[in-house]
């Protein structure tokens, strides 16, 4: 069983700056991602990295601003976000995939097994 929490949330003003850290309990073997899901709207994609490092997929809301990073020993990851849009406003999750066999982390929700309970992330205009 793997558990996650994240941290790092909080109220930046637009072009600002902020960086969510992820914990992992447990073997997180497969791909790991965030998503983000905003009052009224479904969860969406941010950003995921696979297990060996070598792939990372964006959202092209986020792309150029954004970078995700994963620490294998740590068993953590992290996401930096930089100048932030009210647009970002939402409450990000922390997700782990168990297949050790997908080397291309996905953009879908209902690949992930594991989820962290979220972070809110509130930018100011």
């Amino acid at each position: 069983q793997v558990q996650l929490v994240e941290s790092g949330g909080g109220l930046v003003q637009a072009g600002g700056s902020l960086r969510l850290s992820c914990a992992a309990s447990g073997r997180t073997l497969g791909p790991m991602g965030w998503f983000r899901q905003a009052p009224g709207k479904e969860r969406e994609f941010v950003a995921a990295v696979s297990w060996n490092l070598r792939i990372t997929n964006y959202a092209d809301a986020v792309k150029g601003r954004f970078t995700i990073s994963r620490d294998i020993r740590a068993n953590t990851m992290a996401l930096q976000m930089n100048t932030l849009e009210p647009e970002d406003t939402a409450v990000y999750f922390c997700a782990a995939d168990s297949n050790s066999r997908r080397i291309t982390p996905s953009p879908v929700p209902a690949l992930y097994d594991y989820w962290g309970q979220g972070t809110q992330v509130t930018v100011s205009s």
